[in-house]
């Protein structure tokens, strides 16, 4: 899931972007409201998180600004903590609010409850993927083949989440790259290459059935084949 946090406090936003990426989510960030508009506009993104108090233009103003052409769910935190504040806030356009300071365990809760809502697009994402004996479920964070737990590292969980999301297509080093790891690519760097060995040897060393394949010169594709 792609996630856009505009959050002008540096701290928190670098606390938010590391606890975040660790929850499964690929964190891009903006510092001002103007910055964070232009991206949330121009880009693409699962959810938004966004703070109320932005220099530039402030929380609402992008909150308002956004919603003419998008319909992002968007979790609003403020440092105010007014019933009329947080009224305005859902009337602008958000689909949530969350007051500081907060526990980042009702932000990650919170944010799993706009996931399910799939408002992204007009239509839900599925919470649970599957191929062959398969499954992922996302807001768990659990996978399984043949009923068996796999123990995946948050990223492998990621790199999984990315191949499940859209299987039978080639996906290649630099995308892997950009998706998984947030990252352009480095032709220096091996990190996808030792990330696909670690998850392969979860996923389909101990099977008689490998489901994630290598296309030469091209990258990697997760199918099930005859």
């Amino acid at each position: 899931m792609r996630l856009l946090l505009i959050e002008d406090e540096a701290k928190l936003a670098s606390y938010l972007r590391q606890g975040l990426s660790e929850e499964g989510f690929v964190v891009e960030t903006a510092s001002n409201g103007v910055d964070g508009l232009h991206m949330a506009t121009q880009g693409h993104y699962d959810l938004i998180v966004l703070d109320g108090m932005l220099p530039g233009i402030d929380g609402l103003g992008v909150l308002a600004a956004l919603r003419h052409s998008r319909d992002t769910p968007v979790l609003m935190l403020t440092a105010r903590g007014a019933v009329e504040d947080r009224v305005k806030g859902l009337q602008s356009g958000a689909d949530d609010y969350l007051t500081k300071p907060f526990a980042f365990s009702e932000l990650v809760a919170r944010l799993h409850v706009l996931m399910r809502r799939g408002k992204t697009g007009g239509a839900s994402e599925p919470t649970v993927l599957r191929l062959h004996d398969l499954e992922l479920d996302l807001l768990k964070r659990r996978a399984t083949r043949a009923g068996k737990r796999l123990d995946l590292s948050a990223k492998e969980f990621n790199l999984l989440a990315l191949f499940l999301r859209r299987p039978g297509e080639v996906l290649s080093r630099t995308e892997i790259a950009e998706q998984v790891w947030d990252m352009n690519f480095d032709s220096n760097t091996n990190v996808v290459e030792v990330a696909i060995r670690r998850l392969r040897s979860k996923l389909d060393e101990p099977y008689e059935v490998n489901l994630l394949h290598t296309v030469r010169g091209m990258g990697y594709v997760m199918e099930l084949r005859a």
